[in-house]
């Protein structure tokens, strides 16, 4: 924590080292500047914030320790969904949190233009809440949510900011007073619900083009008035109406839960979907040299049904390797990475003999030659510096990597080329999620750019697909990387994929693509799954 005397003017600099290049937002308590870390030349956001009263009693936590916890716990929680922190400043009154910049805008730019229809704004809704929802599972609550600290670009990419400014639930608001639930207003503190009450606020300003309540120019009088008026119900808003007024209940106690608003916004989503994407016959799919399988169409071909579906459940796509002509092109020109374009892209079923049926995973999958590839056994010993929760085993690949699995998860099918490359699907029979290792010997030095060079053709041969966000650029374990993700469809579910490619030196690299149908995406089960995949997996490539 360093101590600085506030700046806000361009091109002044931030204890010595970030430099104001302009400013974003101004609002009550909050600024918001583009910026310049001077000292590596990489862009930055700086946000100034006046620090509220805390009521509690005890020694308050310095604001820089509390962001940077909240940080540490949230990076993790929802990958990319919330702003990385590079840095605290600390003064009394008042703390500038330096950012890397998020993709987009803050939504306060949006509310400047036409008000969004009722498809986009569920959109970023959902994005919102769920980072809100992996928040809160982790015991870290927002308490100063708004417009300004949401940012989201024309993909709909979410990322939120602002979190561990608010010293406890019982911290006065400094910022967005018309976002401020009524017990806020009434000085009774930001517990979870009044996280929840500003996503409906914001979801109405989104839909509607103004505020629930208008600011009235001064943060007491605005308070009052999200206590004591009524908030008129919304007439843009369509389907997402009832969300929204659930949402924007006085009584905390009687807001809509979670998982109501989340099952309403998933189904304005699914409902446009199905609206806007027509019909399409699945593709035929190339075996290992290229011609078409014979019976690749043939539901009852063993090993190769491509309508296979789980007892009870939507099938995921990538439970097995599909790949179309023009993805071969790319696979040979990329080496594969990240995944190439399995059937998390495709919009095909896994078998649903090899998937479905409980003895199959214990079978031999097949490689690219068709000959039964080594079956490796789960070991109990763990990766080193990862821990092996309790419900998974560590699994040693003969390929040479490994990664921690879900209890009873095996290789679904296995691919392999030429040139080295392969990629192991995992799953179980049952479950509907599959994690896809695939490594790759001819990449080019940038991650982001193998990942662009393959969309085109995860675009040619998916239905429904629909990119989340922009193709980021992450460190993974010191190695450069970038993540991306995606909505797809089979069998008209929605499954949402999650993509992390990086090098492991020269052109080799890896990806690990998690997909799970997108209304299970951010459940307890499947944050941990995947959180366990990227702590444990090691290549163990000589």
């Amino acid at each position: 924590m360093t101590m600085v005397k506030a700046q806000d003017s361009a091109g002044e600099l931030i204890a010595g080292r970030y430099r104001l290049l302009e400013v974003v937002l101004r609002e009550e308590g909050r600024a918001c500047w583009d910026g310049e870390d001077i000292a590596f030349g990489r862009p930055v956001v700086l946000t100034w914030t006046r620090l509220g009263e805390h009521r509690g009693e005890g020694t308050r936590e310095p604001a820089a320790d509390r962001i940077m916890r909240a940080a540490e716990i949230l990076g993790p929680a929802c990958p990319g969904r919330v702003a990385a922190v590079l840095d605290v400043v600390e003064e009394p009154g008042f703390v500038w949190t330096v950012t890397e910049r998020p993709p987009g805008a803050p939504l306060t730019e949006l509310l400047g233009r036409e008000p969004l229809d009722h498809v986009r704004a569920a959109r970023i809704g959902l994005g919102v809440l769920d980072v809100l929802t992996a928040a809160h599972l982790e015991g870290v609550h927002h308490g100063e949510l708004g417009p300004s600290q949401v940012w989201s670009d024309e993909h709909g990419t979410v990322t939120v900011t602002g979190f561990g400014v608010t010293a406890a639930t019982d911290s006065t608001r400094v910022t967005s007073p018309s976002y401020a639930s009524p017990e806020q207003a009434r000085g009774e503190g930001g517990a979870p619900a009044a996280d929840f009450w500003a996503l409906g606020a914001m979801m109405y300003a989104l839909v509607e083009g103004r505020p629930a309540v208008q600011d009235r120019g001064q943060m007491d009088a605005t308070l009052r008035a999200v206590d004591r008026l009524p908030v008129r119900p919304p007439v843009s808003a369509g389907p997402l109406a009832p969300a929204i007024q659930g949402l924007l209940r006085w009584d905390p106690v009687e807001r809509v839960p979670e998982a109501v608003v989340r099952e309403a916004l998933t189904r304005i989503l699914r409902q446009n979907l199905e609206e806007t994407t027509p019909p399409e016959e699945p593709p035929a799919f190339p075996g290992p040299g290229g011609d078409l399988r014979e019976g690749d169409r043939d539901e009852g071909r063993t090993g190769h049904t491509r309508r296979g579906r789980f007892a009870g459940r939507p099938v995921v796509l990538g439970g097995v390797l599909a790949v179309t002509v023009v993805a071969l092109a790319v696979l040979a020109a990329v080496g594969g990475l990240p995944g190439g374009d399995d059937t998390s892209a495709s919009g095909s079923a896994p078998s649903g003999t090899a998937a479905a049926t409980p003895s199959a995973p214990s079978a031999p999958s097949t490689g690219s030659g068709g000959k039964p590839s080594a079956s490796a056994t789960p070991s109990p010993s763990a990766t080193a510096g990862a821990t092996v929760p309790t419900g998974f085993s560590l699994y040693r690949a003969p390929q040479g990597f490994a990664v921690a699995l879900p209890r009873g998860w095996k290789p679904l099918e296995t691919q392999s080329s030429d040139d080295l490359a392969y990629r192991v699907t995992f799953g179980a029979s049952g479950d509907p999620r599959t994690l896809a290792v695939t490594y790759s010997t001819q990449l080019g030095p940038d991650p982001v750019a193998v990942w662009s060079e393959l969309e085109p053709s995860l675009r040619a041969v998916s239905t429904g697909y629909e990119r989340v966000g922009d193709i980021r650029p992450v460190t993974y374990r010191g190695r450069k990387g970038a993540d991306m993700e995606w909505y797809s469809v089979s069998q008209g579910d929605q499954v949402r994929t999650f993509g992390r490619g990086f090098l492991i030196g020269g052109s080799r690299g890896f990806s690990l693509r998690w997909t799970t149908p997108a209304d299970d995406w951010d459940t307890k089960s499947n944050r941990q799954a995947l959180n366990v995949f990227l702590k444990t997996f090691d290549p163990k490539v000589d």
